[in-house]
């Protein structure tokens, strides 16, 4: 009995030192404690900065292949056409002659841009008249084109008539763009110096019957707000134009075309060409060229 006193005091006594010598056999791991401790400093804010970003390479496995300059060009020419294109256009929509009752006359249709992908320089004319006759209808307009939407511009500028007689200047706000099924839309507001509001609509398709022949059926629509008696044109709708053209792409630069147009003159407006003593519903047969560059 006595030793078994004894040994159980000795047991006793020597618990709180095999506890502690327990608790150090497991330990936390250095590799805990220093998780425990980038946690403990990101709970309080601290954070070790992000490692730099490896620079650009400079050795292109495929200069080996097709040459340094080669492709340094390629490089060029891929950064400039996904974001960084620059460029130009010229095109002449309608450039042709028309066989019309009362006189053979000509019309125009252009345009020219200055840009990149987002904003453009844009200049268009149009016209027509009669030969041997002063040109019945020319306008220049200047304007500042911007990407609002994919396939859709919006602009803004100037419009000056050159004819009729009496000329008149607008500033000029619109929006153009491919709709679903390739319809090519125009929408133009006009106001003049003298207050006077106008509107222009145009729509076209190109509907390809085989890789070089295409049918493209046109149509444009003028209002205005007001009479206008002194360059002939009344309020409400002034005139409606309907076109078929068929063209023929010798490249796709270049396309000569034939096609028929019939134009007329609508409320006021009509009236004011009779007065005048025109006709104000005329078909045209028409002969051309569309180009660009």
């Amino acid at each position: 009995m006595r030793r078994l006193l004894l040994a159980w005091a000795c047991l006793m006594a020597g618990a709180p030192a095999m506890a502690q010598q327990g608790h150090e056999g497991h330990a936390t791991p250095p590799e805990a404690e220093n998780l425990h401790a980038g946690h403990d400093a990101g709970a309080i804010g601290g954070k070790e900065d992000a490692p730099p970003a490896p620079p650009l390479p400079s050795d292109h496995a495929a200069d080996a292949i097709y040459g340094a300059n080669q492709m340094a060009e390629a490089r060029r020419a891929l950064y400039r056409e996904n974001g960084q294109f620059r460029g130009s256009m010229i095109l002449f929509d309608l450039l042709e002659y028309q066989a019309r009752k009362g006189g053979d006359g000509y019309r125009w249709l252009g345009e020219a841009w200055f840009g990149g992908d987002l904003n453009k320089l844009l200049i268009k004319t149009e016209g027509e008249g009669r030969f041997g006759a002063p040109i019945e209808d020319a306008e220049v307009q200047a304007l500042y084109a911007r990407a609002v939407a994919p396939y859709w511009n919006a602009h803004v500028g100037v419009r000056h008539d050159l004819a009729p007689n009496l000329a008149r200047t607008y500033a000029v706000a619109g929006i153009d763009g491919v709709a679903p099924y390739w319809i090519h839309i125009s929408g133009q507001l006009f106001l003049s110096t003298k207050g006077e509001v106008r509107a222009r609509v145009e729509a076209s398709h190109d509907w390809r019957l085989t890789q070089r022949v295409l049918v493209t059926p046109r149509a444009e629509l003028n209002f205005s707000a007001q009479d206008m008696p002194a360059i002939g044109a009344g309020s409400g709708l002034e005139d409606v134009e309907m076109g078929l053209r068929l063209r023929y792409e010798i490249s796709k630069k270049f396309a000569p075309y034939v096609g028929v147009e019939w134009a007329r003159k609508a409320g006021d407006t009509a009236r004011f060409t009779r007065a005048a003593g025109e006709d104000a519903d005329v078909t045209n047969f028409v002969a051309g060229i569309r180009f660009w560059f």
